[in-house]
């Protein structure tokens, strides 16, 4: 199935679960999970070589998902003029429409909890959130800014062979061209004068967060701090306060509380709780 979305390219999505059960947006890759050289290489780094695979499986159980591989889409059809909050808001509301639900939760990680939170302030059609790794207030959008911008600098030139050690950050090659990269950057500009203490959203909304998610970036990057885990920590009350639920996963980094099976104990029962209670 196939979605257009704002800049006229194509989306490919899939649906499992109940027919009748509420829906739920899925920014994930609906592909079989990684296997071989390669989910090593992503183990080695923290990552999930299942991620897709396992989200949608843990999900569909009481959900009706629709999984799309939007963060592909973006390599193979950027979007370097037009990847703004709005059009970003857009594109996921056209995939909804093309699935035909009319309602629907999301959830999203990393800058795609960003834009579940750039969604639920522009549709009624939410009817809730979880945002994972990327906190709804105090969000790093200038430190991010700093980072894309350095992306793009780099971004388009040949890439070493040289081996990378796992976690170190500040060697790795930006296998990205200009294009790719100029999105984010057009993204993190289009936010710099977002407020999010000014933001009301009203669906029930759950943040989760590794609490060691925070990276101190390199001359290489600007010197960029991301503060996630920390910025979470430091408004958890007052998150509470605004009916946010609220779960740190002590001593996670970023890629560590990414994992299918840290994510879904949390967000799938609270989901239920809300949905189908």
């Amino acid at each position: 199935m196939t979605a257009i979305l704002h800049d006229s390219s194509t989306i490919e999505f899939e649906v499992y679960g109940p027919v009748d059960a509420p829906a739920l947006l899925l920014p994930v890759n609906p592909a079989p999970p990684v296997e071989g050289p390669e989910a090593d290489q992503l183990r080695a780094w923290g990552g999930d070589p299942a991620l897709g695979h396992s989200l949608i499986k843990g999900f569909s159980e009481h959900f009706r998902v629709v999984a799309f591989d939007y963060e592909a889409q973006l390599q193979t059809s950027p979007k370097p003029e037009t990847l703004t909050p709005g059009n970003l808001a857009a594109d996921f509301l056209a995939v909804a429409d093309a699935a035909e639900v009319p309602t629907f939760a999301y959830y999203g990680y990393s800058w795609l909890g960003l834009a579940g939170l750039q969604l639920a302030i522009r549709t009624d059609r939410l009817t809730a959130l979880v945002m994972g790794g990327f906190p709804p207030l105090d969000g790093p959008y200038a430190a991010m800014l700093q980072v894309t911008e350095a992306t793009y600098e780099l971004a388009g030139a040949p890439v070493s062979t040289t081996p990378v050690e796992p976690g170190d950050w500040d060697s790795t090659e930006v296998a990205m061209s200009k294009e790719q990269a100029q999105q984010f950057v057009t993204l993190y500009r289009a936010l710099q004068s977002f407020d999010d203490h000014a933001v009301h959203v009203s669906c029930p909304r759950l943040c989760i967060a590794g609490s060691a998610d925070n990276i101190q970036y390199g001359e290489r990057w600007g010197n960029a701090y991301v503060s996630i885990g920390a910025a979470v920590e430091k408004n958890q009350s007052r998150l509470e306060e605004l009916g946010w639920a609220v779960h740190l996963l002590p001593g996670l980094d970023h890629l560590q509380a990414m994992h299918a099976d840290k994510i879904l104990p949390i967000a799938e029962p609270w989901l239920r709780e809300q949905l189908l209670a």
